[in-house]
Parts: C-alpha cells; sequence; structure tokens
C-alpha cells in the first residue's frame, strides 16, 4: 500500500490572495491536513513581518477558541493578525473588543442599554424607506446611462452609512465623515481604500488604530458627546453621552467601535449576500416566489460571505489545541469563513441553501465577543434584501466584482449589475 504524505500547509496570510476572492480550496486542505496550522508572517504591502501564528480553521476550534477567553486572550495582544507598536497597545486595549471578561462584559452592558426595542422598531421603519429610496434613484441613473448599476456605491454603502449615522445621531453634514474613517480603518491594506500610507519619521507605516491616527476620529466623539448632552435626542451618543458610568476615554472607544464594527458588518455583509444571490439565479427566483423564508436566507448568506475572515487571541497560558501544542504568547487566529465551510457541521456547505438548518455559523463570532450587533445587522440585511427583490426582478453581474485586499475584512467594492 502507498501512503501518500499530506500536502503542505498554504500560505493564508497574503492579503492580496482575498482581492481574488477567499481561498477556500486552500482552507480545506488545512481543516483536513492541518487544522492548527503554523502561519509565516512575511512583509506585505510595506507592512513589516511579524512572527507568525496559529491558523485555527475547524468549526470546532474556531469555537472553542472564541469561547475559552481564560486561555485565548483578546487583551494581550488585541485582536488584529499584525502585532500593534508596544507603546500603542495599552492605547488598543482600551477598547471593548479588545479585553477580556469581567471588565468586558461591563461595557457590553453598558453600551447594550442604547439597543432598546423602541430605537429598533422606529429605525427598522427608517431603513426600509432608506433601501428604498436607493434601489429607486440606483435603477433610474442606470437606465439613463448605459442600464448598468454599481449596487457598492449607488446602494449598500450609503445604506450602510446613513443607518448607521442615524443610529449614532451623527449630524448629517458629518456622515460622511463615518465612511472615511471605516475606508482608513478596515482598509488599511489595501491602497484603492485607505490611500497612501501614513509613515513615522523613520519610514515605518503608522497602524490605522493608533492614536495617532485616530486623534481626529476621538476629537470629533468628544464634540458630538458635548452636543449631545446640550441638546439630547433619541440616539445611541446621546445615550452613551449621559452614561455617568462611562469615562470619556471609553466613551471615544465605543465611537470607534461602533462606527467601524457597525458599519462594516453591513457594508461587507450586503453586496456580499447579493453577489451569491446574483451566482445563484435560483436562489433568487425562490425568493421572489417567497418559497423560502428571508430569515434563514439572511443566515445562510451570512454563512457564504461572512463580513469578517479573522479574528486573532494570545494564548494566555501553555496548552493544546487539535493536537498541536500552543505556547503562551503564540498568536491564535480563527477563520471564520473556513470554519462556516466546515464538512465537518454543514452538510454539503459549498452549496448555498437559504433554508439550511440548523446554521451554527460563526459570522459573528462566538462566546463573550459575539458580535453585539449581530440582531441589528440581520435586521438591516432582510430590509435590504427586501427590497432588492421588489426592486430587480432578475439579479445579474454586468461584470466581476472587485474585492478588497485583506486577511481581515471580506469586503466586496464594487458589484456592478444589469438594470432590466
Amino acid at each position: 500500500m502507498t501512503v501518500r504524505p499530506s500536502p503542505s500547509a498554504p500560505d493564508v496570510f497574503d492579503p492580496r490572495q482575498y482581492a481574488e476572492g477567499v481561498p477556500y480550496a486552500a482552507y480545506r486542505v488545512l481543516r483536513d491536513h492541518h487544522p492548527v496550522s503554523w502561519q509565516e508572517e512575511p512583509e506585505v504591502l510595506g507592512w513589516p513581518a511579524g512572527p507568525g501564528f496559529w491558523a485555527v480553521t475547524r468549526h470546532a476550534d474556531v469555537v472553542r477558541v472564541l469561547k475559552d477567553a481564560l486561555t485565548y486572550s483578546s487583551h494581550l495582544g488585541a485582536t488584529q493578525i499584525r502585532d500593534p507598536d508596544p507603546e500603542d497597545l495599552p492605547f488598543i486595549r482600551r477598547m471593548m473588543l479588545n479585553q477580556d471578561p469581567p471588565q468586558h462584559g461591563r461595557l457590553r452592558r453598558l453600551v447594550s442599554r442604547a439597543f432598546t426595542p423602541k430605537r429598533i422598531d422606529r429605525f427598522t421603519a427608517l431603513a426600509g424607506t432608506r433601501a428604498r429610496n436607493l434601489f429607486a434613484q440606483a435603477l433610474e441613473t442606470a437606465r439613463e446611462q448605459d442600464g448598468t448599476v454599481d449596487l457598492v456605491t449607488a446602494v449598500t454603502d450609503d445604506y450602510a452609512l446613513l443607518n448607521l449615522a442615524d443610529l449614532l445621531g451623527v449630524p448629517e453634514r458629518d456622515r460622511k465623515l463615518l465612511l472615511h474613517w471605516t475606508r482608513r480603518v478596515i482598509g488599511y491594506q489595501d491602497p484603492d481604500e485607505s490611500g497612501p500610507t501614513v509613515r513615522d519619521a523613520t519610514g515605518k507605516p503608522v497602524n490605522p488604530r493608533s492614536p495617532a491616527l485616530l486623534r481626529d476620529m476621538f476629537d470629533y466623539a468628544g464634540e458630538l458627546a458635548v452636543y449631545k448632552r446640550r441638546y439630547p435626542a433619541d440616539d445611541v451618543m446621546t445615550i452613551l453621552a449621559h452614561d455617568a458610568e462611562l469615562t470619556a476615554p471609553e466613551l471615544e472607544m465605543f465611537f470607534f467601535l461602533l462606527t467601524i464594527a457597525g458599519n462594516d458588518s453591513v457594508r461587507g455583509a450586503a453586496p456580499g449576500g447579493l453577489l451569491a444571490l446574483a451566482e445563484h439565479p435560483h436562489c433568487y427566483a425562490r425568493l421572489r416566489a417567497e418559497e423560502v423564508e428571508l430569515g434563514p436566507a439572511v443566515d445562510e448568506l451570512l454563512r457564504w460571505h461572512p463580513p469578517v475572515l479573522t479574528f486573532r487571541r494570545t494564548a494566555a497560558v501553555d496548552t493544546e489545541l487539535a493536537g498541536q501544542r500552543i505556547r503562551a504568547g503564540d498568536k491564535v487566529v480563527v477563520f471564520h469563513a473556513s470554519a462556516n465551510r466546515d464538512e465537518r457541521v454543514f452538510a454539503e456547505p459549498d452549496r448555498l441553501d437559504l433554508t439550511r438548518s440548523p446554521n451554527p455559523h460563526v459570522s459573528f463570532g462566538d462566546g463573550p465577543h459575539v458580535c453585539l450587533g449581530a440582531h441589528f445587522a440581520r435586521l438591516q440585511l432582510r430590509v435590504l434584501y427586501r427590497e432588492s427583490l421588489r426592486a430587480l426582478p432578475v439579479l445579474r453581474t454586468a461584470g466581476p466584482a472587485g474585492r478588497l485586499v485583506s486577511n481581515f475584512i471580506n469586503g466586496i467594492k464594487s458589484l456592478p449589475v444589469e438594470v432590466p
């Protein structure tokens, strides 16, 4: 009998490969042969090399890491693959995303007070009107021109941005700032999104999450909080500005987190779901015919196109995962998109099944850091897809989608479609 050696572990770090598509074939090799795989971290796109990390690709192991905050810490090295500069780490650790229980739970409870049922109901009606108007304007413009429209620039970017601005209570004149900050922080690996890389006096790239590059956003958050104390309204920043338990630095970090995560979760998921439906016209037709419900369909589209590809933890102690010894201090990175296609959990994972149940995808994470705005994001996606079904009898692409250069966000930069 011939024993075939296991294939070598493919690279899933290089952000440039994600501009061509999520490397699902490489993920499968890792799941089958190297479920906890050591990945090199070379210099890429001008960003310095790192020490390397463990890539966790099976669903069960991803969930285990996300649920075990004592072993796999968000606080020690924060939650991005690249190590922050040591002098920036105390600042970055102030963000709720980069904290461990019990401090993380305290901050989570504070911000959750702002998401009241009444506020969500009011928001749902506004989101429906907004989606309807954005589709109508996009289709009208397309018909006056060449019969095609980019759904990202014409619909989904504005939809996510304006919804977030309403929720936060950002004045209309300032709303484009939210998109500017999101693109700068989330798209830092992609020159089309971030613009020229900011460098320090030594020529080293400056982390977009550093205090130096977030100062303008934090200054704005402080000014907005002062305004909301003087002129309260029915929005999240008014609630946070009047919360006596919240310090000024904590409020700044909440504004950062809600602006970036609140915007980009929907900004990434919405066009990804529409692209999936365009590539599976029978699924789109079933939705239009109301043969399947939007609720489970949204979750399947999130499984298919998770907005976040990876999150990092740092081993707090020596441990073992899937038979692999991990030392305290090692970086441990979970791959959401791989876990969502794990054959050990999902039957026919490479088939889009809008009725899939159960559907334990990890697109919004798991454990103590499960996305605080997951319900809110699902709501926005249901509303948007419902309006797309009304506006577009057929959803057909007019060219390839443009994808973000990023090993963190599963971004769609453009989605040209035909307008009947």
